[in-house]
């Protein structure tokens, strides 16, 4: 009885220390699209810039991220979102989120649209606004070009009626 009490103990404490973690794998945008029928259906972890607006839907919204490559939304609880303070615009670079859920290559919910139903979101890096400098280079570019327009305009006018 002790021999098999002490296997058990030994067996139990092996997995624990060596067995491999099972945290789910972060997928690519390409990657979901590239193999959704692989995916679907099955929890996924995906990581992405969140972008545009988020879209209220009663207790729900939706969220699009964008991970590089391409965009792909998220419907998510409305109190799982609270923490997201930046989208990426223009003018700022959004919150990177991390989101686990369902992932859906044609959800009978939303139409047929290709999305994830998530179940936990957290923000990795949060974002902040996105300043950038107008390039002098290129300012004197689009004014030499609005010049020679103008330039090809006016003698067109001029000699319109001499061709």
């Amino acid at each position: 009885m002790k021999r098999i009490l002490f296997i058990c103990f030994f067996g139990i404490l092996a997995h624990v220390f060596f067995a491999s973690p099972s945290y789910a794998q972060t997928v690519s945008s390409l990657e979901l699209i590239n193999n959704a029928k692989q995916y679907d259906g099955k929890t996924v972890t995906y990581q992405g810039e969140a972008i545009g607006d988020i879209m209220a839907r009663g207790e729900h919204a939706w969220i699009n991220l964008n991970d590089g490559y391409t965009a792909i939304g998220v419907w998510v609880r409305k109190n799982d979102i609270k923490d997201i303070a930046y989208l990426g615009n223009y003018r700022a670079k959004g919150d990177i989120i991390e989101v686990s859920g369902i992932f859906n290559r044609s959800c009978p919910e939303h139409g047929g649209d290709l999305d994830i139903h998530a179940r936990e979101i957290k923000k990795i890096i949060p974002g902040g606004p996105s300043f950038s400098k107008l390039s002098v280079k290129k300012f004197y570019i689009g004014l030499s070009l609005t010049f020679i327009v103008l330039f090809l305009y006016f003698i067109n006018f001029l000699f319109r009626d001499k061709l």
